[in-house]
């Protein structure tokens, strides 16, 4: 009975559309994109993630997958969300220099941006699109599709952050909060027709994140997710079928990477760090979710004509905080474990080497003094706060720095700086800067194109190494730059463990039991739906992905090939190297940094690829 008054609920506020009397077969599939975010691809096992594993061997396995870099939870929706890469999206990172102060971040001119609010601002500021491309949600709307966005607050609205007041479908942690999209009536009415909440439920224990002193969660993101699950199945997709159109509906998963930043199995050791039990625990969290929808699509009459797509936006590691050469670590302060590097250690070791004053955009631009550290990791350097030299937005596994006055003599003396770190493992630069040795250009790594927002400088990878596993990409430990703990959870390097992420499908659309060798992409995500939904997106970039087109019926395993790219040697006779792979003119990032500081990276000449597979 309630399905049945959700579908007159619906059909009160929404009229059948044109497609439900289109000939049968004239129409696209729906397509369910469900991201694991921080998911490892090999740790997709029977064991682990047996619904994820199931699918993958139903459909296609896309066993050489890659995610955007630096790889944050944000470039990485922007990639799936629009077909293109971080330099188009402007989507550099999790928290950026916006070149404004940002009032729904408290001011700062560094917001970190998995925040309703803050991407409201940050359109209003750029135009209306911060991202400047067309979110496919967007394009799948305006095509007068069905489409539904659920999950993880800030990737899952930039599908579609600046239609508000559109008819896309939006639930998420600000769901029932000033800052959250409004639901319309006939939502609320089918909320409650259904028992649902019209307001999400927060992460309780599994938010806590603990401190030096004291481990962080034990427990899955459950009540939360469940939640999001029971809307999607009891709720959007019903409403969904009974539109009559073709649908489009993302999934965001917090789990695992929620439960993997914070868990407390492993306090200030990397070894089981985020292979311990609470880890797994997300992993099969994420991956019940998606039982749940599936077995929804099959209750509703919907499997046969819906594609599932199930990717992450990017691997996992353990959180290193040691370091030999750091000055900010031999430093004290009351909340960093003696010894361990603080937050800001970036921007407190460039202050020192550059002789800066230091300042904290996150606490109104107070001076950082002796003993201190800046809040979030964030930073400006200068004689004047309201007119630096250089602002460092910290990330996690790498970070960011923008040099706001383009001093080139500057630019040489902060990649000096930074080489002499053993944290540091490759350095990535504006070329607009010019050639400095131990350095590859920003280009090289698809990070300069269309955006509008402000581009960063210098782009700083972090250390990696694997640990305490015989499977290297699934025990990868980074430094990172974070208020997060030794033995926590962190990603965003540019190591095989954090590129690496889990991607599979299966449907109508896709090939059955096929391994796709060629590479592929979040940005091909994007672009792959695109194709599936017969969307015509105009693009402003030309850094974009491709139609995974090898994965379908009758489709091809396009050629492809593994390329490394070396700098000329800096400090030390270091050079940044970077693994990559083409098909076409499309890039796929391996791994990239100083030599034996970076998981999976090959310094030699790559060994050619076998034939593709036809």
């Amino acid at each position: 009975m309630r399905r049945v008054a959700i579908f007159l609920l619906f059909h009160a506020a929404f009229p059948q559309a044109a497609w439900a009397q289109s000939p049968a077969g004239s129409h696209p599939h729906n397509v369910v994109l469900f991201v694991a975010d921080g998911l490892r691809s090999a740790m997709v096992n029977p064991q682990n993630a047996p619904e994820m594993a199931a699918l993958r061997a139903q459909g296609v396995d896309f066993r050489n997958s890659h995610s955007m870099f630096p790889t944050f939870t944000m470039p990485n929706s922007s990639a799936m969300a629009s077909g293109h890469y971080l330099g188009d999206t402007g989507i550099f990172s999790n928290t950026l220099y916006a070149g404004f102060a940002v009032k729904a971040a408290g001011g700062t001119v560094t917001p970190f941006i998995e925040n309703d609010a803050v991407l409201a601002e940050l359109d209003e500021h750029f135009g209306g699109n911060f991202s400047d491309e067309t979110a496919i949600v967007k394009a799948a709307r305006d095509a007068g599709l069905g489409t539904a966005l659920i999950g993880k607050v800030g990737p899952t609205l930039l599908f579609d952050h600046a239609g508000r007041d559109s008819a896309t479908i939006v639930f998420d942690d600000a769901t029932g909060t000033p800052s959250g999209v409004v639901l319309p009536p006939a939502i609320t009415e089918a909320l409650a027709a259904a028992n649902l909440a019209a307001a999400a439920p927060g992460r309780g224990d599994n938010g806590k994140a603990g401190d030096f002193k004291t481990p962080g969660t034990t427990v899955a993101n459950v009540t939360q997710q469940d939640y999001f699950a029971d809307v999607a199945t009891k709720v959007v997709l019903p409403l969904l079928k009974a539109k009559g159109a073709p649908f489009l509906l993302v999934f965001w998963s917090r789990d695992p990477d929620g439960s993997q930043h914070n868990q407390g199995d492993s306090l200030g050791q990397v070894v089981p760090g985020i292979n311990g039990p609470t880890s797994l625990a997300a992993i099969r969290n994420a991956d019940s979710d998606l039982a749940k929808i599936r077995a929804a699509l099959a209750q509703l009459d919907l499997a046969d004509s819906t594609d599932v797509i199930v990717t992450a936006d990017h691997g996992f590691s353990t959180i290193s905080r040691e370091s030999r050469s750091s000055g900010a670590a031999k430093a004290s302060y009351a909340d960093v474990k003696p010894g361990m590097l603080p937050p800001g250690f970036v921007a407190i070791d460039l202050a020192n080497a550059l002789g800066m004053p230091l300042f904290d955009p996150n606490n109104s631009n107070a001076p950082v003094g002796a003993g201190s550290h800046p809040k979030s990791g964030n930073a400006l350097l200068g004689s004047d706060a309201n007119a630096p030299d250089l602002a460092v937005a910290a990330n996690g596994g790498s970070d960011l720095v923008y040099l706001l006055k383009r001093d080139q003599a500057l630019a040489a003396r902060i990649v000096k700086a930074l080489s002499e770190q053993d944290y540091v493992s490759g350095l990535f630069v504006d070329s607009a800067l010019g050639k400095i040795p131990g350095t590859l250009p920003l280009e090289s790594v698809n990070l300069k194109g269309a955006a509008l927002t402000p581009l960063p400088s210098i782009v700083v990878n972090f250390r990696t190494h694997a640990e305490g596993c015989d499977i290297p990409t699934n025990c990868q430990v980074e430094i990172a730059d974070t208020g997060l703990q030794q033995g926590q959870g962190m990603h965003g390097s540019f190591g095989r463990g954090d590129t690496f992420n889990f991607t599979a499908a299966a449907g109508p659309d896709f090939k059955q039991g096929f391994i796709d060798p060629a590479p592929v992409s979040n940005a091909d995500v994007g672009r792959t739906i695109a194709h599936i939904l017969k969307l015509e997106i105009p693009a402003k970039g030309m850094l974009a992905g491709r139609v995974m087109i090898e994965a379908m019926p009758g489709g091809k395993v396009p050629p492809f090939v593994a390329k490394t790219l070396r700098s000329a040697p800096g400090i030390n006779g270091l050079r940044t190297i970077l693994n990559y792979q083409l098909v076409g003119a499309t890039r796929y990032f391996d791994a990239a940094g100083f030599p034996g500081r970076t998981l999976g990276l090959n310094a030699a000449a790559p060994a050619k690829p076998p034939p593709p597979k036809k």
